[in-house]
C-alpha cells in the first residue's frame, strides 16, 4: 500500500528576517514637492485650488525627479477648450543627448472637459489668473497645482507682511516667557 504524505505549509515569520528596502527618492515617492512656487502667494492671493496631471516628455519628467523644476514666471492658460502651462523652466536632463526637451516649451494640463469650464469661468473675472504653486508626483505621474489667483497690491503685500511680523514677535515673546518660568 503506497504511503501518505501530508504537507505542511510552514507560514514566515512577521518577526523575521526582512530584505533591506531600497531607500527612495522623496521626490519621486511623493513625500516632497519637487518645485514650488514661493512667490505666488506673496503675489497674489490664492483663491480655489486644482490638480491637473501634464503632459511631459520622458527626459522632463526625469529632470523633475532630479529637482531641476522652476516655476517661478509661470502661469496657465484655457485656450479652445485645453489648458495649458507656459513659461515653466524645467532644466536638461543630465544624461540626456540631443533630443533634449526645450526648457521653458508650452505643457499641456490634463483636466476634465468640466475642469476645464469651472477654470475658465473663473479666469475671466478681471484680474484673476491661473498660477501653478507646485509640482509633485502622485503614483508615479507628475502632477501641478493650479491656484485661481487674484493680483496683491502693493499695500496688501505690506499689510500681509506687517500682519506676519506681528505674529512672529508674539510667538518669540511667548517662547521668551516660557524660557524664562522653565528656569
Amino acid at each position: 500500500m503506497p504511503r501518505q504524505t501530508s504537507h505542511v505549509i510552514v507560514a514566515k515569520e512577521a518577526s523575521g528576517p526582512q530584505k533591506p528596502s531600497k531607500p527612495r527618492d522623496p521626490v519621486a515617492s511623493g513625500e516632497r514637492d519637487a518645485a514650488h512656487n514661493r512667490v505666488a502667494s506673496h503675489n497674489y492671493f490664492l483663491l480655489d485650488r486644482f490638480e491637473a496631471g501634464v503632459a511631459l516628455r520622458g527626459t522632463e519628467v526625469k529632470s523633475i525627479r532630479e529637482g531641476q523644476a522652476n516655476l517661478k514666471d509661470s502661469y496657465g492658460l484655457i485656450k479652445d477648450g485645453e489648458a495649458f502651462l507656459l513659461n515653466v523652466h524645467i532644466g536638461p536632463y543630465s544624461h540626456g543627448n540631443i533630443a533634449n526637451h526645450d526648457a521653458t516649451r508650452t505643457r499641456k494640463l490634463l483636466l476634465h472637459r468640466e475642469e476645464v469650464r469651472k477654470l475658465l469661468s473663473k479666469t475671466q473675472i478681471k484680474g484673476h489668473t491661473l498660477i501653478p504653486t507646485r509640482l509633485y508626483f502622485r503614483n508615479g505621474r507628475v502632477k501641478c497645482e493650479l491656484a485661481v489667483a487674484k493680483g496683491k497690491q502693493d499695500w496688501d503685500k505690506r499689510e500681509t507682511e506687517k500682519r506676519r511680523e506681528g505674529d512672529r514677535e508674539a510667538r518669540a515673546a511667548v517662547n521668551a516667557s516660557k524660557h524664562k518660568m522653565g528656569r
